[in-house]
């Protein structure tokens, strides 16, 4: 348990970003930043890839219509680290303020969809990428590995992150739990779906604050009527993206701490106070007395995706089959089977 009785103010940043300038965007950030502090906020939470945009095409186009908007995405995309996580890196150390954004990552010919947190003395304090792109997304982003499955310790508490659907992997949310994180942030694209997925997305956030016993600052993005029309023309095509938005912050009681906002820009701004965790784990700590590690437990890889093996011919490494007497090569033997299922970093409850 933690006995602290800090008190935390975030704020969740409803936003809309610009199609048309690829640093307009970012300013946008800059921006924002400067308003949540003017509100006296210590960390602020942006929408899920945010910087330069949401790929909302990949939901209404066929792949046929994708090469154009894909590749106008590429060159905007963010390099990491660069001159974007420099801007936002500075602006947060000005501001004393740890700041949450989503991105696209290109690195060489893929993209990401990748979450920064930036600590209040503009380190990058974590990146990590999206597990496992969502329905449409498969077009447009590669998959994430269980490297970037990090809580990590910043200036308002220990803060964890996931985007969008990750809230489903019941696993992915459990390997954060299981590093008692305190703030949790989540992003999710805003203006898409309808109005169903603003609702899923309640019920998913206070969900998982129940569960895990932490804050939830979500952050959703928001389209204007002009944006959704320069998306696709078709009428029909364009009520997909719109609805969908709850920026929200709830506690670990399960509650909301200020009214959510599903309509328009905006921040949700709310205070913090960190021993509502401990009253809540105090009756439910999932991770705790309320687990059972010798029944149920987690196994986590949390090596990074690598397509190479490095070899060293100066420095052998000999392996005896013990069915065949031949040797196996170095890259053979040090390169995991294809099924390799060991866990590098094993987290059980408790």
């Amino acid at each position: 348990m933690t006995s602290s009785h800090r008190i935390v103010r975030a704020a969740a940043i409803q936003i809309a970003p610009d199609f048309e300038r690829p640093e307009g965007t970012l300013e946008r950030v800059c921006g924002a930043i400067d308003e949540a502090a003017a509100k006296g906020a210590q960390l602020a939470v942006f929408p899920e890839t945010f910087v330069p945009y949401y790929p909302y095409f990949s939901f209404v186009l066929p792949p046929v219509l994708q090469g154009a908007p894909h590749l106008r995405l590429a060159e905007r995309a963010v390099v990491v680290p660069g001159p974007v996580t420099q801007a936002v890196a500075e602006r947060a150390r000005a501001r004393s303020m740890v700041v949450v954004l989503g991105v696209n990552e290109r690195d060489h010919g893929s993209l990401y969809n990748t979450q920064l947190v930036f600590d209040a003395d503009g380190t990058l304090a974590l990146k990590r990428r999206k597990i496992t792109p969502t329905y449409h997304e498969r077009m447009v982003w590669g998959m994430g590995d269980g490297a970037g499955l990090k809580v990590v310790d910043t200036a308002v508490g220990r803060v964890g992150a996931l985007a969008c659907w990750e809230h489903y992997n019941p696993l992915a949310r459990y390997s954060l739990m299981a590093q008692h994180e305190e703030i949790h942030c989540a992003q999710f694209p805003g203006s898409l779906v309808g109005p169903v997925f603003a609702e899923q997305m309640e019920v998913t956030i206070r969900h998982h604050a129940l569960e895990s016993g932490c804050f939830v600052v979500n952050a959703t993005g928001w389209l204007t009527d002009e944006q959704v029309r320069s998306v696709t023309p078709d009428a029909d095509l364009q009520k997909a993206l719109r609805g969908g938005c709850h920026t929200a912050i709830v506690s670990p009681e399960g509650k909301h701490l200020a009214p959510p906002l599903t309509e328009g820009e905006g921040m949700v701004v709310a205070d913090l106070d960190m021993a509502l965790i401990a009253k809540r784990k105090r009756m439910m700590d999932s991770v705790g007395h309320y687990a059972r590690p010798e029944l149920l437990s987690l196994a986590i890889n949390d090596r990074p995706a690598q397509t190479t093996v490095p070899m060293h011919p100066t420095q052998p490494l000999v392996h005896r089959s013990p069915d065949h007497d031949h040797t196996l090569d170095d890259a053979a033997a040090r390169q995991p089977a294809a099924d390799d299922r060991t866990p590098v970093l094993r987290v059980a409850a408790g």
